[in-house]
């Protein structure tokens, strides 16, 4: 048995299933232990939209393929690459929408994207957009990253904009005990990387604030635990310096 964890995620109103979550763990740079997080959602037209982050094993792919047939593959940001290509081969029909700065970043320079945030008018839609899921690309972050919502279950789910350590989770099924680190999104050392890592300071206020108003509770970050309440009031302390 290895170290993924998958489970599903559940919601008032919603046609279970409809998100699945994949859990694994995951060393920044080999050293430090922040887990990933791939998160898989059923569409109401059927269809299937992942955020892929994490390796495709066979529970993971056996899933996703429970939800539907998927239709969008999404690379979050410039460093969340490593498993575009396994999720393609597997899904050859999907759509996949990612990162400008990511090609520059990719082996395979001639990856087949079928969108890039920071290319794109910033208006274009790619066809996920009026079912359930809304995003902002934070050009003014590092890793331009991009926060999505899912309208459906009021989730926000990112992948480098707010970390939620220890990775209880991604870990828990690790055979081997791995000391963990604790950074939470209410954490003074949380918000000062986040400032630290922001090279636009008003892209960031923008889009900070576009994040802030949405209507989410729960926030599936792809480092560390699920925050599955109070979210949007974790988004706006962690994000206090570009919102106030």
């Amino acid at each position: 048995m290895g170290d993924t964890v998958v489970r599903e995620v559940t919601f008032p109103h919603s046609r279970n299933p409809a998100i699945y979550l994949s859990s694994s763990p995951f060393a920044r740079y080999g050293v430090f232990p922040i887990g990933g997080r791939s998160t898989a959602i059923k569409l109401r037209d059927g269809g299937v939209w992942v955020l892929a982050s994490t390796p495709l094993d066979h529970e993971t792919k056996t899933k996703i393929n429970e939800l539907g047939p998927v239709k969008y593959i999404v690379n979050p940001d410039i460093v969340h690459h490593l498993y575009l290509l396994e999720f393609k081969m597997a899904f050859p029909n999907a759509k996949v929408i990612g990162v400008e700065d990511t090609v520059k970043r990719m082996s395979e320079k001639s990856f087949p994207f079928d969108g890039l945030w920071g290319r794109d008018p910033p208006n274009t839609q790619y066809g996920f957009e009026e079912d359930v899921i809304s995003f902002s690309y934070f050009s003014g972050f590092r890793n331009k990253d991009v926060a999505f919502l899912h309208v459906a279950s009021r989730s926000l789910i990112q992948a480098d904009l707010l970390f939620n350590l220890p990775a209880t989770e991604q870990y828990s099924k690790c055979s081997k005990w791995i000391p963990q680190a604790t950074l939470k999104p209410n954490s003074w050392a949380h918000q000062k990387v986040i400032q630290g890592v922001a090279t636009d300071v008003e892209a960031m206020k923008r889009d900070a604030k576009t994040v802030a108003s949405w209507d989410f509770d729960r926030i599936i970050p792809c480092h560390g635990d699920v925050i599955e309440r109070g979210g949007n009031k974790a988004w706006r302390t962690a994000y206090q310096f570009f919102i106030d």
